[in-house]
């Protein structure tokens, strides 16, 4: 939802395309250098932090109800109905505002969620994958695989044979 507000476009626009945002806004140029200029990791985030305070107009309480939503781990167990009314949105009106922010509707950002929450429960449980997909709100196994291949190119099987200790990065045979 602050996409928009800094840049002064959509989030969607800048969807599986590389952008130099310094075409976009000069001032993200300034922050450039100011990060460049930083000795670690986390003083640029801080450094990003402080710019993003002073750039970021106040948003919406509606707008704060999304991007929470958005930046939850939880929440992944709604249906489209129930979230917009939790929003104060129609179900209509609140897939427009998301695929407006994100470039993705309402019931892909849901499902998204559940992927999202089966890596966590993988990385941090010891349940087994029918448990998983099971407590992530999937309809069943095989909609649960399905899903899980497509966002990650791996059945949850192999994932959880490949993945680090690092939240959704996998272990690579590469010299």
């Amino acid at each position: 939802m602050a996409v928009k507000k800094i840049v002064g476009a959509p989030g969607c626009k800048f969807l599986d395309i590389p952008v130099d945002l310094t075409l976009v806004d000069r001032n993200l140029s300034t922050l450039w250098h100011q990060l460049a200029e930083q000795k670690n990791f986390r003083n640029r985030i801080l450094a990003f932090l402080s710019w993003i305070d002073q750039k970021l107009p106040e948003l919406h309480p509606q707008e704060k109800l999304i991007n929470e939503f958005l930046c939850s781990i939880n929440q992944h167990d709604l249906s489209v109905a129930d979230l917009a009314n939790s929003l104060c949105y129609s179900p209509r009106h609140l897939s427009r505002k998301l695929s407006e922010a994100t470039g993705i509707n309402t019931e892909e950002i849901l499902l998204y969620k559940k992927y999202l929450h089966a890596v966590h429960l993988i990385h941090n449980t010891e349940l087994s994958l029918t448990q998983i997909a099971y407590q992530s709100h999937f309809s069943d196994q095989s909609h649960f695989i399905r899903t899980f291949k497509a966002y990650a190119t791996l059945t949850p099987g192999e994932y959880r044979k490949n993945k680090s200790r690092l939240e959704g990065h996998l272990y690579k045979n590469v010299r």
